[in-house]
């Protein structure tokens, strides 16, 4: 037993002889239970709660996403929407912070129960979904036709054209005397409305006179002002373009 401090009077009648020892044997019985709980662990850092008979299911459950993907295109808009020299033309550089977030392009959970490689085109929604393989889907903004322009249905991407020539068709030069010095065709370019890429869209072997293609006129994405055609910005037609077999199934709704 150890000595007691000097400036403090010794115990009478066992006082603290007494409390001492059962201080002590608390101890011991608090370390005792700790070794059985190891000892039941199977001497792990780890509990066993079953053998402890303890509840260890959570009330409630948390939903778990699916995973997303990851995309060397898909990065910050300063770099995906970055000027870029392609076929010989510069692409300005986009004013991405004018454009709403969700119209920006990104990698998102798919939901529109489609098979990879399927393009879908929500109209309402102003977004386009390139469908991919494991759940996810990549999504872009895109512009849509006017009231009266607008086709939906099923189709596929016939084929596909770098810098594509533009060439209004006769009711729209009827309508916009202005474009007849087109009418040969509109040699690709920065100013041409078809943009960096274009995907023709036929259905049944049959042309539907609809283009996914770029377009210059990034303030427009979001909204109903082309003449049917779905528009993206010039830096994401050509990432879709490069991501496609040109006989890809078409899905607008």
């Amino acid at each position: 037993m150890r000595e007691l401090p000097q400036s403090l009077t010794p115990p009478h009648n066992g006082d603290a002889i007494e409390t001492e020892i059962q201080l002590s044997r608390r101890a011991v019985l608090s370390g005792a239970s700790a070794l059985a709980l190891l000892g039941v662990a199977g001497c792990s850092q780890t509990l066993d709660l079953p053998a402890l008979q303890l509840d260890g299911v959570t009330t409630g459950s948390v939903p778990i996403r699916p995973s997303i993907s990851v995309d060397r295109n898909i990065t910050s808009p300063d770099v995906m929407y970055a000027s870029l020299t392609d076929g010989g033309f510069t692409v300005p550089e986009v004013p991405y912070h004018k454009i709403k977030p969700e119209f920006r392009r990104q990698i998102v959970v798919d939901e529109t129960g489609e098979q990879p490689g399927t393009i879908v085109v929500h109209l309402q929604e102003r977004l386009l979904y390139l469908v991919q393989p494991g759940g996810d889907a990549i999504r872009y903004g895109v512009g849509i036709g006017k009231d009266g322009f607008r086709w939906s249905g099923r189709a596929n991407i016939q084929y596909g054209k770098e810098w594509p020539v533009w060439t209004p068709p006769p009711e729209m030069i009827a309508r916009k005397p202005e474009l007849v010095k087109w009418q040969g065709g509109q040699p690709g370019g920065i100013t041409n409305p078809l943009g960096a890429r274009a995907l023709y869209i036929y259905q049944d072997g049959n042309d539907t006179g609809y283009r996914i293609h770029g377009s210059p006129e990034w303030w427009s994405i979001g909204q109903a002002m082309s003449s049917g055609c779905v528009r993206l910005i010039n830096q994401d037609i050509i990432d879709l373009y490069s991501r496609v077999s040109k006989k890809n199934p078409v899905v607008v709704v």
